[in-house]
Formats: structure tokens, C-alpha cells, sequence
């Protein structure tokens, strides 16, 4: 299982930057990017405390999604994002494998995900995903992605993810966490996709 932003494709910061602006177009307030202060880092988990905190009505998610996503669409029309290196080759080979499901879970909304993937040439082509439209807490989102993965089938599990928040749920879970990148600690740690068998032995293929 797999996070985006931060993990299969470099779109974390204009994640934040796109969101914080649709947010204060949206309400006129300006939202504290410190992500790991909300108890749901998720685009409906967030926005729900958000709104709580200024009294806001949670109607305004609606134009502000729509907001988010057609500045992602103008900003990776200019620029395109870029995958974490070896993310799509690494996808294809887990793919190849029989006895392996692959599934993403993101705490991004379903239209936002899939305008960094196909920008970044990740081939999603009947992975699973589950994200924010499915409910706005970290942890059933990643129950969601299970779910669609394997018809409700129990399957040791491993997640791929780039903040503390996916360490934490994958803690309250019982999955094996592997993180991407150097945004958190964790004992098993990859910077990229690029090697591969070191990716593979966290799995335990």
C-alpha cells in the first residue's frame, strides 16, 4: 500500500501551497500548514478541524476542493510533477508478481491523486485507491484501500509513506511501515525507489 504526496511522486510542498491558498480564497482565513498538529492529516480531516476551530460551515469544502483542483491542473499543465525516482518501475514489478496486491491510500482527495499520478507517468491501471472522498480519517482510508484490494481478505500488509501521521496510523493498524524520504525517522527508511531489492527485503519479498 502506498501514500502519494512525498512518497510516489515529489508533490509535497505544492500540496501545502495549493491547498492553503484555495483555503483562504475559500474562507478568507489563513489555514496553519503545520499538518501534523490536526488530528486527521487529511484533505476532509484537516478541513473539518479547520472549519470547527473559525466557526466556518463545512459546506465551503466543496468550492474549495474544486478551487484545489483547478489550480493543480493549471500548475502541473506549466510544470509536470515528478515521480519519486524508480516509483513507477517499481510499481510495474510489484505488479508483475503474483503474490502481491497493490493498493494506494491518500489522504488527498480521489481528483487531485489522480492528476499528480498521470502527471508524474504513474501507471495506476487497476491499483486501487482510496482517499479522502472515502472518509476523512487517516486510518479508514487505509481500511478502504485494503478493502477494495482484497474483497475484505486478510493479507500481512506494508505501507509506503513519507509523514508521521502514516507511521502512527500504520502503528495503530498492526502494518509493516516503510518510510520514504527523511520527513520523519523510522529504522526502515528508503530515499527513493531507485534500489529496488532494498525496498523489497521491507516487504519481506
Amino acid at each position: 500500500m502506498f501514500d502519494i504526496d512525498g512518497t510516489l511522486v515529489e508533490s509535497y510542498d505544492l500540496d501545502s501551497k495549493l491547498f492553503s491558498e484555495s483555503v483562504y480564497e475559500g474562507t478568507g482565513f489563513s489555514i496553519d500548514t503545520d499538518w501534523s498538529r490536526y488530528r486527521n492529516v487529511t484533505d476532509s480531516g484537516i478541513l473539518q478541524e479547520f472549519f470547527k476551530e473559525n466557526s466556518i460551515s463545512r459546506t465551503a469544502e466543496k468550492e474549495i476542493k474544486k478551487s484545489f483542483v483547478e489550480k493543480l491542473k493549471q500548475a502541473i499543465a506549466i510544470q509536470p510533477v515528478k515521480e519519486i525516482a524508480g516509483a513507477n518501475e517499481f510499481l510495474l514489478h510489484l505488479k508483475s508478481m503474483r503474490n502481491v496486491v497493490i493498493s494506494i491510500a491518500t489522504g488527498g482527495w480521489y481528483e487531485s491523486a489522480i492528476l499528480k499520478l498521470v502527471s508524474a507517468g504513474i501507471d495506476v491501471v487497476s491499483i486501487p485507491i482510496a482517499s479522502s472522498n472515502d472518509h476523512f480519517c487517516r486510518v479508514e482510508i487505509m481500511n478502504q484501500a485494503v478493502l477494495k484490494a482484497t474483497d475484505g481478505q486478510a493479507y500481512p500488509c506494508t505501507y509506503f509513506g513519507d509523514g508521521t501521521w502514516d507511521k502512527e496510523a500504520c502503528e495503530q493498524l498492526g502494518f509493516n511501515f516503510v518510510l520514504v524520504g527523511g520527513r520523519t525517522k523510522h529504522e526502515q527508511n528508503i530515499t527513493s525507489f531507485r534500489f529496488s531489492k532494498e525496498a523489497l527485503t521491507y516487504i519481506g519479498l
